[in-house]
């Protein structure tokens, strides 16, 4: 088992800026990438940025020059920089990691989610 948990969502007026954090704990043997994915209310969950072990990075387009993600390999933990944010940007963001355990089996984990808000 492997487990996301997440931090550092809250309330953030237009053009502010919040920090989320996610740690991997449990019987990690790799990982592979970990990615930070959000759902509006009423709205499918879509992909916002997503980095490898070997720090290659995707981001929407939607966040691109906005949002910087940076995965700390040693600490089994992924960052999410944001800026610049938008009341469309109003979401519950969740942690995601793909990967193999102990067991040498795959996973794919996700965290709880933490709320963002974006409002004045």
């Amino acid at each position: 088992q492997v487990q996301l948990v997440e931090s550092g969502g809250g309330l953030v007026q237009p053009g502010g800026s919040l920090s989320l954090s996610c740690v991997a704990s449990g019987s990690i043997f790799s990982i592979d990438a970990m990615g930070w994915y959000r759902q509006a209310p009423g709205k499918e969950r879509e992909l916002v940025a997503r980095a490898t072990t070997g720090h290659d990075t995707y981001y929407a387009d939607f966040v691109k020059g906005r949002f910087t993600i940076r995965r700390d390999n040693g600490l089994n933990t992924v960052y999410l920089q944001m800026n610049s944010l938008k009341p469309e940007d109003t979401a519950v963001y969740y942690c995601n990691a793909v990967g193999y355990g102990s067991n040498v089996r795959s996973y794919d984990s996700w965290g709880q989610g933490t709320q963002v808000t974006v409002s004045s």
